[in-house]
This record gives structure tokens, C-alpha cells and sequence, in this order.
């Protein structure tokens, strides 16, 4: 686990998958990794926003709805959910990230889609 976890904004790949099926566009999931890395494989329905641009895309992320970060083992996500937690945002890390969503069975895209080796 990294040193910016905190416990209760940790959400596991299978309740995230939950929301984003259950709250059609409530919750905003945002996936922090490199473009090589999000062209390999990611989440459906998922943003693109690489943790570098993170800040300058910052008034693009929604305030007023929930967002989950994700990057391939949750690290980097953990860094970008704290800091929007910090700015007032109601932020969340999918724990583990999409190694642990993969590893769970849920679907990536494309349908051929896979995680990229770091």
C-alpha cells in the first residue's frame, strides 16, 4: 500500500464496477496512467487524463459528483485522489487498480484489452 492510502477512500474493483453500472453517469472514473498504458487496456466508460496533466484538467472534473482515480496498482492514483480530496472533491482510489480489476474478471477495453507491463 502507498503512504497516501487512506482506508476509507478505498473502493474495490468489484464495488466500482457496481457504481459506474448502477449510477450511469454519477460517478466520474478517471485513469491517471501513461497513453501507452491506457491504449493497452482500460475501464469502460472511462477518462483519460494522465497524472502529469492531472492539475491543468483539473476544472474539467466535476465537482459535484463523486470521482474514482485509477492507474495500473493504485499508487499513483492514491496521489491524485488525495490531492482532489484536499481541493474539496469527493475522491476515491479503485484499490489496487486495474491489475486488481482485471485479476477480478471485469471487463476492459477493447475487448482484447490487457494491463501494460510498467
Amino acid at each position: 500500500m502507498s503512504t497516501f492510502t487512506n482506508p476509507d477512500r478505498e473502493l474495490a474493483p468489484e464495488r466500482v464496477a457496481e457504481l459506474m453500472r448502477d449510477s450511469g453517469d454519477g460517478w466520474q472514473v478517471i485513469d491517471v496512467r501513461e497513453s501507452y498504458e491506457r491504449e493497452a487496456g482500460h475501464l469502460p466508460a472511462s477518462r483519460h487524463v494522465e497524472l502529469e496533466h492531472l492539475a491543468s484538467q483539473a476544472d474539467t472534473i466535476a465537482r459535484d459528483q463523486p470521482v474514482v482515480f485509477y492507474c495500473r496498482l493504485g499508487s499513483r492514483s492514491a496521489m491524485a485522489t488525495q490531492a482532489f480530496l484536499a481541493a474539496g472533491y469527493d475522491a476515491y482510489n479503485l484499490s489496487g487498480g486495474i491489475s486488481a480489476w482485471d485479476a477480478a474478471g471485469l471487463e476492459l477495453e477493447p475487448r482484447d484489452g490487457h494491463v501494460a507491463d510498467h
